[in-house]
């Protein structure tokens, strides 16, 4: 089985050519990060991904996590990696210096996550909740609460959890029973249970920061009662160091189709008189704040489908390049050759490949504005930015994800019987990317959000800024002779992604239903589409870098597949738009026909 290799190639280019560090530089706390800095810390991250955390990875999918008597034993060897992890920083990457953190730019920061999830995704699955647990903590906790847990998460001393669900809620909220009553001390106790809880219980760190939605006694029901609060495993004196137990346990852990090296954990509050928790922000607000580290995590769970895509294409490519089989088509009597010599081995490959790099693409320039929406000095600047994040942020987890499904299981089809038999690996990277279209909100609920929140409540400003700047790149294709063909090809995706755009906007008011069932649809052409802008984006600078002087020196070959993976991307995957916008304008009548189900 190959170990993962880090695309760092790719990952430059992203960061100096379509990454806007510029604006990244003029940022507050940035300014001493350089390109050539960020490339030294890419360098650095892949020697980890590589030679420390990919070998683990299947370990991790055959041992598992495992619960014994309430506690929860990693994988061998995940002890370590996780104290090397911390002791070389990794953890505090994108956090505030004020806490210890490295404060480097949210672009960076993701192309290091990308090669976690890449090597092993149910490893970084914990310092991803840890750095959402921090951020809720930093933004909406007092300042004691600031004091005695953010520099233990920022520096990953301590994990951090998300606990939202219960057995009879699932994704909603609103049914939501865990009771939390008041001590009159300022703290409470709470009593219920939590479901699905990632990490909820492991032996990496010596405590573990639970942030809980519950209700207080008296609340109203619905959303508009439930309030979030900090539950440590360990209580934490007035000192900082650890006191007693407190009263939460893990009752079980899941048996999963995959990321089986992350514990999934049932914690049970309140056996024994209750678990004290302390309020975070004000009472009732308790689901507002969990979106802080939602939205935080729904872009991660993006990236994990960027890091298992590149994982499964790398596999299925190493495989290609050495499996022998069969005569080359059109050939009589030929030599055998290696599959990747198949034309639709090489279609395959290059879906796999068009794909993942267009995810990475527009999840990086989408990371930019998760800076910028913080920290830039003008506020016109930070809701622009804002406006982006927001309507984009259902996009990368939706499609990023959805597509890291259909890309293992391209590896698989490409890999043959072999992708079938475990040991090559292949499997696995299906199993761990099946989970990622589903936690932090099912596909279903981001497109719901795209439709709702993203284009029917500002009328589509949002979206119709982005496909201005969508417009502008196709003229400049269109005046671009070697690439002037794709234009017509990327105006008609365009053309398709804001018809259906102007059907949401116009019939949302008035026939929820017929709009709601074609959300997941214009979804996955939203993705296509935006997918495609930067990867033409990239071809035009390629191209641009051929034709400069010098350009045909140790680059060209790099530059002439950036251009070469835009045509096909153009030609197989931004030709789905048009039927994508069809179904969505015109679809609802046969999916709601009354008696077909």
């Amino acid at each position: 089985m190959q170990e993962y290799q880090a695309p760092l190639a790719d990952m430059k280019f992203v960061l100096r050519e379509l990454v806007d560090f510029k604006t990244l530089a003029e940022l507050p706390g940035f300014g001493e990060m350089t390109l050539d800095v960020a490339e030294a810390v890419l360098g650095e991250a892949e020697k980890f991904a590589s030679g420390v955390l990919s070998p683990l990875n299947r370990a991790g999918d055959l041992q598992g996590a495992r619960w014994q008597n309430g506690e929860v034993l990693t994988v061998d060897g995940w002890k370590q990696a996780y104290a090397r992890f911390v002791a070389d920083g990794w953890g505090a990457l994108a956090s505030p210096a004020d806490f210890g953190g490295q404060n480097v730019p949210r672009a960076l920061s993701a192309l290091i996550e990308e090669m976690w999830n890449g090597a092993n995704v149910a490893f970084a699955l914990c310092p991803m909740l840890t750095r959402g647990t921090a951020d809720a903590i930093e933004l909406r906790g007092s300042q004691a609460l600031q004091d005695t847990y953010l520099a233990k998460l920022v520096s990953g001393e301590w994990t951090g959890t998300m606990n939202l669900t219960e057995p009879q809620a699932g994704s909603d909220l609103a049914a939501v029973r865990m009771r939390a009553a008041p001590t009159g001390d300022g703290r409470y106790l709470l009593t219920g249970q939590k479901i699905f809880i990632t990490y909820g219980e492991h032996d990496l760190t010596g405590n573990i920061v639970h942030l809980v939605l519950g209700r207080i006694s008296g609340a109203p029901e619905g959303v508009k009662g439930i309030s979030l609060f900090v539950v440590p495993k360990y209580l934490v004196n007035a000192d900082g160091s650890l006191g007693a137990r407190n009263d939460v346990h893990c009752a079980s852990i899941e048996h999963k189709l995959g990321i089986n090296g992350s514990p999934t954990c049932v914690l049970v509050y309140g056996q024994n008189g209750g678990a004290v928790g302390e309020l975070v922000g004000e009472e009732n607000r308790g689901l507002e704040y969990m979106f802080i580290m939602m939205n935080a995590a729904r872009y991660s769970v993006g990236i994990e489908g960027v890091g298992l895509s590149e994982r499964a294409y790398q596999a299925a490519l190493a495989y290609a390049r050495e499996r022998i089989q069969s005569t080359e088509a059109g050939q009589r009597g030929g030599a055998r050759v290696p599959i990747i010599r198949h034309p639709d081995v090489r279609r395959m490959l290059l879906l796999m490949k068009s794909q993942t790099e267009a995810m990475r693409a527009i999840a990086a320039v989408v990371a930019v504005s998760l800076d910028a929406a913080r920290l830039h000095p003008r506020a016109e600047e930070r809701e622009r930015h804002q406006a982006f994040v927001d309507l984009m942020i259902p996009v990368i987890k939706g499609w990023c994800t959805e597509n890291s499904v259909d890309i293992a299981s391209l590896g698989i089809q490409v890999h043959g019987g072999v992708g079938f038999v475990e040991e090559t690996g292949a499997a696995q990277y299906l199993r761990d990317a099946r989970i990622t279209p589903i936690y932090e909100g099912t596909t279903g609920i981001q497109a719901n959000d795209l439709i709702g929140r993203k284009l029917a409540r500002d009328g589509g400003l949002a979206a119709q800024a982005v496909i201005a700047q969508m417009r502008t790149l196709a003229a400049e294709l269109a005046a671009e002779p070697n690439l002037s063909a794709i234009a017509p090809e990327f105006s008609t995706a365009v053309d398709a992604l804001e018809r259906a755009i102007r059907y949401v906007v116009q019939n949302y008011a008035t026939d929820i239903r017929a709009v709601s069932v074609g959300a997941v649809p214009l979804l996955k052409l939203f993705g296509i589409v935006a997918g495609g802008w930067q990867l033409l984006r990239s071809a035009l600078i390629a191209q641009r870098r051929l034709a400069a002087p010098k350009g045909s020196g140790a680059d060209a070959g790099f530059y002439e597949a950036k251009i070469a993976t835009a045509r096909f991307y153009a030609s197989y995957v931004l030709s789905q738009a048009p039927g994508l916008a069809h179904g969505v304008v015109h679809g609802a009548a046969g999916a709601l026909a009354e008696g077909v189900l």
